[in-house]
């Protein structure tokens, strides 16, 4: 190989690693308020019909976190309009992830016992069972909790980003009477820490 053909190689070696930081970073997790704050899905295609959501991640055990919805917020706030496939994902990677943090608790400390089958996850406790499962025709998932008792969570799209920038909405699985967070009520009735899923 001749000297320009290497150099030309370089270049082109270097724009092709500077494309994918590019689109790395447009991908990554941006530091808004709290975890939950994700870059939303790139589909050209589906964005005239369905709006962009952001994807699941996960929890904070920080306290000024553990609060529900602001009022003004939880009175305009209303489930996402998800397909079945954006349900489908979000439920699946929440779930999964809370899932594999209690399987950790578990071989930890062993006071309780985590079951999941067919898309029910159970938790045995010394005080009582919690019981997560999806609803798909409703597009929810549901606790069934020995401490607060049964509520359904939907996806709910919580802020729409800084000033509505691309790819900055955050969201989570809320109870819409209350205004809590599906995450915040297991931290604080489980003790279980979520920090460091979904990064």
């Amino acid at each position: 190989m001749t000297g320009s053909n290497l150099a030309k190689l370089g270049r082109a070696a270097h724009r092709a690693l500077q494309s994918r930081s590019a689109v790395a970073a447009h991908h990554a997790v941006r530091p808004l308020s709290a975890s939950r704050a994700l870059p939303l899905p790139q589909h050209a295609a589906a964005a005239a019909a369905v709006p962009k959501l952001p994807r699941a991640t996960f929890f904070s055990t920080s306290a000024g976190l553990a609060k529900p919805l602001p009022p003004d917020v939880l009175k305009t706030a209303k489930p996402a309009e998800l397909t079945d496939s954006q349900y489908h994902q979000l439920a699946d990677e929440y779930i999964e992830g809370i899932l594999a943090k209690y399987e950790e608790e578990q071989d930890a400390k062993g006071e309780i016992d985590v079951e999941y089958s067919s898309g029910v996850m159970t938790i045995k406790y010394p005080h009582g069972d919690y019981v997560i499962n999806k609803q798909p025709p409703n597009r929810q998932i549901w606790l069934s909790s020995p401490l607060s008792g049964p509520k359904r969570y939907d996806w709910v799209v919580t802020s729409e980003g800084q000033d509505a920038k691309q790819d900055t909405a955050t969201g989570g699985w809320v109870y819409l009477r209350d205004g809590t967070f599906l995450d915040d009520i297991l931290r604080e009735e489980t003790g279980v820490s979520f920090d460091g899923l979904g990064a």
